[in-house]
């Protein structure tokens, strides 16, 4: 099974929402018995509460289901127990790079990095900015290339 973890700030915003996105288009792939998807935040003020609101909002909107999410924080086993562990922006990387041990295995990256050519580079954080709309249409269009790179890395 190929493990897929999103990470940010507190869990309730971009990487739930990049969680149920993936996970919806893995689904939609029929490759849901090869891949599992998860998320975590680097810090733990939201652990055990549902996605922000704004979150749910935008979902909802566009159909993307996202029962039983819930905000954890990542651990360091996180980095080898998954094969990608993909940040939402440059604080994220650093915060993981500080967890990181000689037992990291898994592959990291933003997730925009899997956009060429893009001039954005980091997800902003709707949680301060408000602006679930930008962060949906970054996430959806990262989250497709991101599954078209693991698709033909693994070669499933």
């Amino acid at each position: 099974m190929i493990k897929v973890l999103f990470v940010c700030l507190g869990n309730i915003c971009r990487s739930p929402m990049a969680e149920a996105i993936f996970r919806q288009k893995v689904k939609e792939q029929g490759l849901d018995h090869k891949i599992s998807v998860d998320s975590a935040g680097t810090g733990d003020w939201h652990v055990g509460n549902r996605p922000h609101e704004g979150t749910l909002k935008i979902l909802d909107e566009n159909y993307i289901e996202h029962e039983g999410i819930t905000a954890r924080q990542v651990e360091a086993k996180d980095l080898k127990d998954y094969n990608y562990i993909i940040a939402m922006d440059a604080s994220n990387m650093g915060n993981l790079h500080k967890l990181k041990g000689h037992e990291q295995t898994g592959e990291m990256a933003r997730l925009l990095d899997f956009i060429p050519n893009s001039t954005i580079v980091d997800v902003p954080d709707p949680y301060f900015t408000g602006n679930f709309n930008e962060v949906y249409e970054l996430v959806d269009e990262g989250c497709e290339k991101l599954l078209a790179y693991i698709k033909e890395k693994e070669e499933i």
